[in-house]
């Protein structure tokens, strides 16, 4: 279908041909815009013929321009649609494990390569038809972003619940061959995909590079909404354990043999193991920072780096609480005992989660509700929370409780800080303002 010109941008080399709102476009190179993927890339290159209506008219327009100069139009936002939904019935999905009556957006399942092009969203490529990937192919995207879990096809088509999931190894060969690159996730269940699965898993994906980039070893999350579900068993210290004494060995191969250890366990696995972080040169280049993986050990850096580079050795007396995750809770209260200043009490408080379950142990899944009911009664100078226990927006906890609301409920001042160790440090401190 053609795609209405919303705006031209004055001067541009849009104007300058005479395109004008409300012209439609039909082909770009002879190719139909399907969405803005296409259109970035069709009109990348040095010359170019554009196929029009005017008035329900034809009209032929040709390009001539500089490399990957902007044309300078844009087009309707239903170009990019709606993002493609997910067509798997995983055992582990979080969403099929989250209580009724959120607000709508929190139940979208998307699956869409062209979110994972630009945002990095992790797509299991289930849904994508063969004219689609071959479209993912021509169109040379790279990085994406491949929800693996098994690359045993019997494994991965039990653990999605989808025939297609056996295509996952052709499709990564392909994308090899066609010099896109990929990061990897594999959300780990026990009994279904650690152990030998896992190491097949690996040394499959290792065999890629450098197509395959890097791999997440991400636990699974179980909330106490799970009635009906497949039955899964999360980890604990032991079998967390396990786990990393089973992929470190294959880790440091990995880094003899090719460069990088290519395989990194979550943060959350080692405050599962009861583990000190890796060193900050074990995250290599942190390729899945936004993973959750290496997020702890870059915060501390960050902090270390701040303490140094703004001392402060005493401040007035103050006592602060930082409410966060129970995972991460012992860390944290270790950075505040030797960073602190003299006269600052810091003490950390995990905060359980009711809502989605005590399993649930991080803290972007804390809810305004569990934080209220917890700290209501706590007096203090300020109580801290993280950024991404709020939507983008920083309004809203998951449970729709505002920011606002919580701040009223509490006797304490309830203070946002950013997700970085120089934004705790400059609130620990006292270097910002209350």
């Amino acid at each position: 279908m053609p795609t209405r010109i919303t705006h031209v941008t004055l001067g541009s080399i849009a104007d300058r041909l005479g395109l004008k709102a409300g012209d439609q476009l039909v082909r770009i190179a002879g190719e139909p815009v399907i969405d803005q993927i296409d259109y970035q890339a069709l009109t990348a290159g040095e010359t170019f013929d554009l196929e029009l209506t005017r008035g329900g008219e034809p009209l032929l327009v040709r390009v001539r321009k500089a490399d990957w100069e902007p044309l300078g139009i844009t087009l309707d936002q239903n170009v990019m649609a709606k993002p493609r939904p997910c067509a798997n019935r995983c055992v582990f999905c979080f969403i099929d494990q989250m209580p009724p009556g959120m607000r709508e957006t929190l139940y979208v399942k998307d699956d869409d390569w062209r979110l994972s092009l630009m945002m990095g969203n992790y797509i299991t490529m289930t849904n994508m038809t063969d004219a689609e990937f071959d479209r993912v192919l021509r169109r040379r995207v790279s990085p994406l972003y491949i929800s693996v879990h098994a690359t045993d096809p019997e494994v991965r088509v039990r653990m999605l619940k989808n025939p297609r999931a056996a295509q996952l190894m052709p499709r990564l060969q392909k994308l090899k061959e066609n010099d896109i690159s990929f990061h990897c996730q594999i959300v780990l269940c026990p009994g279904w995909n650690d152990g030998d699965v896992l190491v097949r898993t690996l040394e499959d994906l290792i065999s890629l590079r450098p197509a395959a980039c890097s791999a997440a070893l991400v636990p699974v999350g179980l909330t106490k909404f799970r009635e009906g579900l497949e039955p899964l068993q999360g980890y604990d210290r032991e079998s967390a354990s396990a786990l990393l004494d089973l992929v470190e060995p294959i880790r440091e191969e990995f880094l003899k043999e090719y460069g990088t250890r290519f395989a990194f366990p979550s943060d959350e696995m080692y405050c599962l193991a009861g583990r000190p972080l890796p060193p900050d040169e074990a995250y290599e280049d942190y390729p899945q920072i936004e993973n959750g993986v290496g997020m702890l050990r870059m915060f501390e850096t960050d902090l270390r780096f701040a303490a140094e580079d703004e001392p402060v050795a005493e401040t007035k007396p103050r006592n602060l609480v930082i409410a966060c995750g129970t995972s991460v809770a012992l860390i944290m209260q270790g950075w505040c005992d030797e960073l602190a200043p003299k006269g600052t009490k810091v003490r950390v408080l995990p905060i359980l989660n009711h809502y989605f379950g005590e399993s649930i142990t991080v803290t972007g899944l804390i809810t305004g509700g569990d934080l209220v009911e917890q700290t209501r009664d706590i007096e203090a100078d300020a109580i801290l929370i993280a950024r991404n226990m709020l939507r983008a927006e920083g309004d809203l906890f998951l449970d729709d409780m505002t920011l606002a609301e919580a701040r009223a409920a509490l006797r304490s001042p309830l203070r946002v800080v950013d997700n970085t160790g120089e934004a705790l440090w400059r609130a620990i401190s006292g270097l910002e303002g209350w």
